[in-house]
């Protein structure tokens, strides 16, 4: 860890009444640094936060937001819970995976894109629903999805859509 990335990391946790209040910003800090939560940025917010590794790794695990390796520029999240699977969301990822080619878990190997199956993104009444950087996309079919993806490879960024 740079001297500057630490500086950084302490002045998040002394921003906190609680210093273990701290330990979300800090991984965001890390990954923001590293592209990834990895296994060093583990070590380094477990000795920044005073905890054991494990217990750092209890919150990574926990929330989709932290990713264990590389993402593409565009990282694109298909909901997977009950609601977007009924409406197809299914068939999209298999649409984006062989369209596209993108494997689930991975970055494409030109890095602009990654494809992730994640648990409720808590909008079930306009599935199936997908976010690209924190940016929600409703209603999505396999010809909606080429039309985002194809914009964003042409250098358009993520706007998502108002509901």
């Amino acid at each position: 860890m740079t001297e500057a990335l630490r500086q950084h990391c302490e002045s998040i946790k002394a921003a906190y009444p609680e210093a273990q209040s701290a330990l979300i910003p800090i991984l965001h800090a890390l990954q923001d640094t590293y592209g990834y939560v990895t296994p060093q940025a583990v070590e380094e917010a477990a000795e920044l936060m005073a905890m054991t590794p494990a217990e750092v790794e209890g919150v990574v695990s926990f929330y989709t937001l932290f990713h264990r390796q590389a993402k593409g520029r565009f990282h694109i999240q298909v909901c997977d819970n009950l609601s977007c699977r009924l409406r197809g969301a299914d068939q999209l990822v298999a649409h984006l995976a062989e369209r596209w080619r993108l494997e689930p878990g991975a970055a494409s190997p030109d890095g602009l894109f990654s494809l992730e199956r994640v648990e409720c993104l808590a909008a079930c009444g306009y599935a199936p629903v997908a976010q690209v950087n924190l940016r929600y996309y409703y209603h999505l079919t396999p010809e909606k999805a080429d039309q985002v993806l194809g914009g964003l490879a042409d250098g358009e960024e993520a706007r998502g859509e108002r509901i």
